[in-house]
C-alpha cells in the first residue's frame, strides 16, 4: 500500500461524487486506505473538518497534501500513479474525453435531482420527467459519440476503462436503480461497467450500510 495515500468518502450507498474517484483508483490497482463517513449524520459533521478543506468528500491525502473534488483527484492520480493511462492517448479522442468528464461534473441537474444515487434501490417502471428525460437523452447520446471517436479496442467509452468511465459510473447505477429504458448499445456498456470487480466490490460494501432515512426520503 502507499503508505501516505488515504481517500476519504462517503457512504458507499448515495455518495456519488466519491465512487468516481475510488473506482479509477481501485479498478487501476491503486492501493490506498479509505476513510467512509456516513453521510448527512453528526459524525460526518464533527468529523469531515479534519480531512476536508470544503468539508465535503472525496477528498485525497498523499502525504500532507490535500487533493479535493473528484475531477482533480482523477487528474492528480492520472499524473501520480496510473502513468498518464486514465485519459485516451490520441490528443483528439483525450480532448473529447476530457469534454464529456467535465460535462458530467457539471452538468445534469435533473438527472442528479430526480434520480438521485442508490445503490440499493429498485423503482421498476420510473418514468423520468421531461428535464431529467433530456439529460438521459444528452448522455445516451455522449456514450455514442464515445464509441464513435474510441481510442483502441475495449468495452468502455473510450476503449480501455478510463477516467470517463469512472465519471459515468454513478450514472450508470442510477440508469439500473430506476430502471431506464436502453437499447442494446446503451445495455452492453451497461453491463461493462457494472461487470469491473472494483464496482462489485463497491456495491457489496454498499449493501452492508444502514440506510439512511433521509436519503431514502430523496428517491421516488
Amino acid at each position: 500500500m502507499h503508505k501516505t495515500l488515504t481517500l476519504i468518502i462517503g457512504s458507499k450507498n448515495y455518495s456519488s461524487w466519491s465512487l468516481r474517484p475510488w473506482l479509477l483508483l481501485r479498478q487501476f490497482g491503486v492501493d490506498f486506505a479509505e476513510i467512509k463517513l456516513p453521510l448527512d449524520t453528526p459524525e460526518f459533521h464533527a468529523r469531515i473538518g479534519a480531512y476536508s478543506p470544503t468539508g465535503r468528500v472525496p477528498v485525497l491525502h498523499d502525504g500532507d497534501l490535500r487533493v479535493w473534488d473528484s475531477l482533480a483527484i482523477a487528474e492528480y492520480a492520472n499524473e501520480r500513479f496510473l502513468e498518464w493511462r486514465g485519459w485516451p492517448a490520441q490528443v483528439e479522442v483525450r480532448a473529447m474525453a476530457r469534454s464529456v468528464s467535465a460535462e458530467m461534473h457539471s452538468g445534469f441537474p435533473a438527472l442528479r435531482r430526480e434520480l438521485p444515487m442508490n445503490c440499493r434501490k429498485r423503482a421498476r417502471g420510473h418514468a423520468p420527467g421531461a428535464d431529467a428525460a433530456a439529460d438521459i437523452a444528452r448522455i445516451k447520446t455522449i456514450w455514442r459519440d464515445a464509441r464513435n471517436a474510441r481510442d483502441g479496442a475495449g468495452d468502455f467509452m473510450f476503449g480501455p476503462f478510463g477516467i470517463a468511465d469512472a465519471m459515468f459510473a454513478p450514472v450508470v447505477l442510477r440508469f439500473v436503480s430506476y430502471d431506464v429504458a436502453l437499447d442494446a448499445f446503451e445495455r452492453r456498456y451497461v453491463e461493462s461497467v457494472m461487470a469491473l470487480p472494483a464496482l462489485r466490490e463497491w456495491l457489496a460494501d454498499a449493501a452492508t450500510e444502514p440506510l439512511s432515512p433521509e436519503h431514502e426520503r430523496l428517491t421516488p
